[in-house]
């Protein structure tokens, strides 16, 4: 092993030991479930904002959107960068406080408990789907993160690609399990900081190598559709069509935020209400620079190509390796650059574990409060609810392992899935609910259903037709499921005058 690859060992091990010492300290701060899924309600404005956000980014940031922009240009990137900056904002704008009162009034700690609390669902029927949809979605989710994080110590060091994805798995279960929420929420916010990081050293290290920012926005304009909002090139890298339907696709990543668990949790668990305004601003800041570097990024890398330094990335998921490339360039000048190359390579972990650890607890307290005590009605006091906790936890991981054993899987593939499903199913639920005060437990089981049915029916029968039809299933999944929600609650009884009249409180308690 040279000395550059032991330096970059180093630094990642001493990052990853660093999250473990995290999980440790905070598990003496989790007295009951409450603080473990949910932080007891804690987090101040800027761990909110930024475990939200690092949570929300995963491997996405250091790889899939350089690899695009290197690939494509700004073509299609620029509209997915538009669509996620924008559902970033909107999401903090009109949901975090929202929620946040909303869920405190309720006493909900899940997702799926607040729409049960919501509706006064004594069923437990939507709160059982709400958890399954979780359960359904977030474990192979949780599985492309130990995925990538296998694949990236397989490149890095030449290890065996399960014995990295499992020492990868051990240390993320490790501080999660141990800390819950509030280690997953710090640890996140350390990790956002080691990102941002990863991110200055590869501009700064790629712009004075490739000749200066006019050097890298030369070449770049030499590109096929630089810039070009009305094309893209497909994976191969023949230029398309970009027309209307496509834009729009794209553009509608920023509706899945409405839906995505993780992030969501995060708001429920911000200490004061009246502090959301900052946890908005810093969160979407730092979104729509982190974005814009990460897609300079890429730029720079299509540079060095041109320059010789970095062999041509042709095909997408070849792509997706530039920021690796350039950090494996950097490590071969001298030691101390392996050292800042190792920065690199632990901001790109980063990514993945800040994800990672969200997704874990989000599916654990589905299975653990939602399922075992709300539908089955299984009793169990402080300590034995702690000790399912980590024991569903546990049991979820290795379910992602099995799910991440093949090593030619695809990760993004899975992620752009995943969104989808959380986007089309709790989305329209989650606003409606917020916002609609006809809304009733009947229309919010039928937008979970129809939602979820149609963004597996558009995946795999529709989109296939093509043309018009091969738009991203979040689309028309999340108008299908909103419509159902709309239809079904004007059909049935409107909602008792217990749930309207907290509807109206939270209304109140908003314009204070």
């Amino acid at each position: 092993m040279s000395g550059s690859v032991i330096c970059i060992l180093i630094t990642i091990v001493c990052y990853m030991g660093m999250m473990i010492v995290i999980g440790a300290v905070f598990s003496k701060k989790n007295s009951s479930v409450g603080d473990f899924y949910l932080g007891g309600r804690k987090l101040g404005p800027i761990v909110s904002a930024m475990s939200a956000e690092a949570s929300d980014m995963s491997s996405y940031l250091l790889m899939g959107l350089p690899g695009l922009a290197y690939l494509c240009g700004t073509a299609e990137v620029g509209w997915t960068v538009i669509g996620l900056a924008a559902g970033t904002y909107l999401n903090w704008l009109i949901v975090a406080k929202r929620l946040r009162v909303y869920s405190q009034k309720c006493g909900s700690i899940t997702i799926p408990d607040f729409f049960s609390d919501r509706y006064r669902d004594n069923s437990h029927v939507l709160m059982g789907i709400s958890a399954l949809i979780i359960l359904v979605f977030f474990v192979p989710y949780t599985a492309s993160g130990f995925s990538a994080c296998g694949k990236l110590f397989n490149q890095l060091f030449g290890w065996e690609y399960h014995t990295a994805m499992i020492i990868a798995a051990v240390i993320i279960i490790a501080y999660t399990s141990l800390g819950g929420f509030l280690a997953a929420s710090f640890t996140d916010l350390i990790q956002s900081i080691v990102m941002t990081t990863a991110l200055i050293i590869l501009v700064c290290y790629g712009v004075s190598t490739a000749g200066g920012i006019d050097a890298v926005m030369d070449n770049a304009k030499s590109m096929a559709n630089y810039l070009s909002m009305t094309s893209t090139v497909t994976a191969d890298g023949e230029p398309t069509s970009f027309g209307l339907f496509p834009i729009v696709s794209t553009l509608a990543w920023g509706l899945g935020y409405f839906g995505m668990p993780h992030i969501l949790l995060r708001f429920m668990a911000i200490k004061d209400k009246n502090k959301v305004k900052i946890s908005r601003r810093i969160a979407s800041v730092w979104v729509v620079i982190a974005m814009g570097v990460a897609v300079f990024i890429g730029l720079i890398g299509r540079c060095l190509t041109a320059h010789g330094d970095i062999k041509p990335l042709l095909t997408s998921s070849s792509s997706e390796t530039i920021v690796l490339e350039m950090a494996s360039v950097l490590s071969r000048h001298s030691i101390p650059a392996a050292l800042v190359a190792g920065i690199i390579f632990a901001g790109i972990l980063a990514c993945t574990m800040s994800t990672s650890d969200s997704q874990l607890l989000a599916a654990s307290s589905s299975m653990s409060e939602n399922i075992l005590k709300g539908v089955l009605k299984i009793n169990l006091n402080e300590k034995q609810s702690m000790i399912s906790a980590r024991a569903v936890l546990l049991i979820i991981a290795f379910l992602g392992l099995f799910l991440a054993w093949d090593q030619d899987s695809s990760v993004f593939r899975v992620v752009s899935f995943a969104w989808a499903g959380f986007g089309a199913t709790f989305g329209p639920v989650m606003l409606t609910s917020l916002f609609w005060k006809r809304a009733n437990k009947y229309g919010a089981c039928a937008g979970l259903i129809a939602g979820g049915v149609m963004v597996f029916l558009w995946k795999f029968v529709i989109e296939p037709i093509g043309g018009v039809f091969a738009v991203y299933e979040l689309l028309p999944s999340f108008i299908i499921g909103l419509v159902a929600i709309v239809a079904v609650s004007l059909l049935t009884p409107a909602p008792d005058k217990e749930i309207t009249d907290e509807f109206d409180a939270v209304k109140a308690e908003m314009a204070e």
